[in-house]
């Protein structure tokens, strides 16, 4: 069996959970930060899903899954322990032709959900094919480990610059040019040090002259750099 590797947008899509227990609810947690539109199908619920109800978070469904309430979803997590309930929904999502992840049997599952690193915008997905979901945890910390928040801040920065010479300037390949000089700077490095002065020379040198946070519309504070700011002045 062979897997794809895609990044899905369910933004204001209707998704599914089965099941009412702390798996459920970290795939609950997983769809809310895709901004779906999330409900959960269970007679029980876990204190962190109850949270979320209330809260208004997620819509829930008080009892047990019944044929027809997968229907018109993008995808359906099925995290429960009735293997015979996951057999009856799998028949059912191949038939509607609707995603679905039965949780430790990827015999059921049309698609694997992977360990995933985030940062900000920046995620990397780790997957071993089912194989040992395990290892996917481990890799996954290692990676935490070397790709820290200053990689989502450099994100935001590169998005920002992106967004600047578009409107600034119409040349492509200059703007190209300039905003592969910053993706392949130390800018990463600069903000894990909280260097200011660093970060606007990189962005200067990379940009252009008289080009800087300010000039991209970031506050350096949102950056968490209010030391470097009072170091530098």
């Amino acid at each position: 069996m062979g897997y794809l590797p895609i990044f899905l947008d369910v933004t204001g899509r209707k998704c599914l959970v089965v099941g009412g227990g702390e798996v459920a609810a970290r795939k609950v947690e997983s769809l809310l930060d895709a901004d779906a539109l999330v409900t959960v199908v269970s007679p029980q619920l876990n204190d962190a899903l109850a949270a979320m109800v209330q809260r208004g978070a997620i819509a829930h469904i008080d009892r047990t899954y019944r044929r027809g309430d997968i229907s018109g979803c993008a995808l359906v997590y099925a995290a429960t322990d009735d293997p015979r309930l996951h057999r009856e929904i799998a028949a059912e999502a191949h038939e509607l032709g609707i995603m679905l992840n039965v949780v430790d049997v990827p015999g059921l599952c049309t698609f694997i959900a992977p360990a995933v690193v985030k940062q900000g915008t920046l995620q990397i997905a780790i997957s071993t094919e089912g194989a040992s979901p395990a290892f996917a945890s481990r890799l996954r910390r290692e990676l935490e480990r070397q790709f820290g928040i200053e990689y989502g801040l450099a994100l935001r920065i590169l998005q920002a610059a992106r967004d600047y010479l578009r409107s600034q300037k119409p040349d492509l390949a200059q703007r190209s040019q300039r905003l592969k000089a910053l993706a392949e700077s130390e800018l990463p490095e600069a903000l894990r040090r909280q260097d200011f002065a660093a970060i606007e020379r990189i962005v200067t040198v990379c940009l252009g002259d008289g080009i800087g946070l300010a000039t991209l519309g970031i506050d350096p504070a949102s950056l968490g750099l209010t030391n470097g700011l009072t170091a530098s002045r």
